[in-house]
């Protein structure tokens, strides 16, 4: 690419009172080294002084835009009245949750991927989910897979290389289509835009970590990580997406699996004796398939886990702490290729055999009993 012929990006930041973190994550746009962008901020009524951040930075660099919503509304129908603001030129649209930030060479590395092929719809990388190192399964160093395949291996394998909004990129056409763009109906509808998407656009992979998605409290993906939404979510979408990748009887078989590890989790729910807020987030989670939950099968792996539990006390201990050294490696080699990004711009997993086994051995985020970045939105 030269600088003349350089594809236009939309950089896109909804927002509603992230005052705490929003000077970041305008930053970490503002410092691309990818400088052809436009930068649209929608505030969803804020009244903790977001907006006034965020038009401060805007009359300093025109590429900003900022827009004062004078209606408040749900988080998704932010997301989607912002995305309705991009530019006819956008060839590429990066959204940026306030909360979250990137990495400065994120902008450029996606685009170059993007460039590789018009057939390519979506571009993921690697992330950081708080100080875990995500995203890592996908066939390395693949920069591309066709959408069919992408989706199948997502369903057979449970790895969704696709985090969260900030995670990923889009390509402006298909948000141009599809007004509104995110299905306002579904908790986890990023989740589904991409398997949407790849039914019908190949995918593409950036093999560093290009991205930052908060986990803490004070986001919202933090609030209702305790109620395992990515359980429920990888549970509809191979419900839903098992006949649209796979052959009828391997459709059938992921089905039924999924079924399976859903009901573990909540299994070891009921075992916990979660709150009654936890069951309720899952029967409405289920109305999108027309279910509720089945409580002869719930009984049944509640039983079967009892059973284990009680048979094998010692691989419980065992299986404990080797979850707490997997995830006290993974947080050690995030904190070191945060360093690195700070002094380089972006994480390669290239020049190091190292980093690639940090990423490989920390904690799989595709796990179901982990709530990930890949489901809910984090802010408003």
């Amino acid at each position: 690419m030269t600088l003349a012929i350089r594809p236009l990006v939309s950089v896109v930041t909804p927002f509603y009172d992230t005052a705490r973190y929003l000077t970041q994550c305008i930053e970490s746009v503002l410092t691309q080294s990818y400088a052809e962008f436009e930068y649209i901020l929608m505030d969803n009524c804020s009244t903790d002084g977001s907006a006034e951040i965020a038009e401060s930075y805007a009359r300093r660099d025109p590429r900003m835009r900022v827009i004062r919503s004078s209606e408040f509304v749900p988080q998704l129908q932010n997301y989607n009245r912002a995305l309705a603001e991009i530019s006819d030129d956008s060839q590429y649209c990066k959204i940026v949750q306030a909360d979250d930030y990137i990495l400065p060479g994120c902008l450029e590395l996606m685009v170059q991927t993007f460039e590789q092929s018009k057939s390519i719809g979506l571009v993921s990388s690697y992330w950081l989910h708080g100080d875990v190192i995500a995203g890592s399964g996908y066939p390395y160093p693949t920069p591309m897979l066709p959408g069919k395949e992408c989706g199948r291996w997502s369903l057979r394998t449970g790895t969704y290389p696709f985090g969260s909004q900030t995670t990923v990129m889009y390509r402006s056409s298909l948000i141009r289509k599809q007004s509104p763009f995110y299905n306002e109906s579904l908790p986890y509808a990023d989740l589904e835009k991409c398997m949407e998407i790849l039914a019908h656009q190949d995918f593409g992979f950036v093999h560093q970590v290009l991205s930052f998605s908060r986990v803490d409290d004070a986001s919202i993906t933090g609030s209702i990580e305790r109620f395992a939404p990515y359980a429920l979510d990888l549970y509809i979408i191979t419900q839903r997406y098992a006949p649209v990748f796979a052959q009828p009887r391997e459709a059938s078989f992921l089905r039924r699996k999924s079924r399976r590890v859903y009901y573990r989790v909540l299994a070891k729910a009921a075992i916990q004796i979660r709150e009654p807020a936890y069951w309720r987030y899952h029967q409405v989670g289920l109305k999108v398939l027309k279910e509720t939950i089945n409580l002869p099968y719930l009984v049944l792996q509640v039983g079967l886990m009892s059973l284990w539990l009680a048979l094998n006390p010692g691989m419980t201990a065992i299986a404990a702490l080797r979850t707490w050294k997997r995830r006290t490696k993974s947080k050690r080699a995030a904190r070191a290729v945060a360093r690195r990004a700070r002094s380089t711009g972006s994480i390669g997993l290239e020049p190091s055999r190292t980093d690639a086994e940090a990423v490989r051995n920390r904690c799989a985020p595709s796990d179901p009993e982990r709530a990930k970045a890949g489901a809910p939105v984090s802010d408003h």
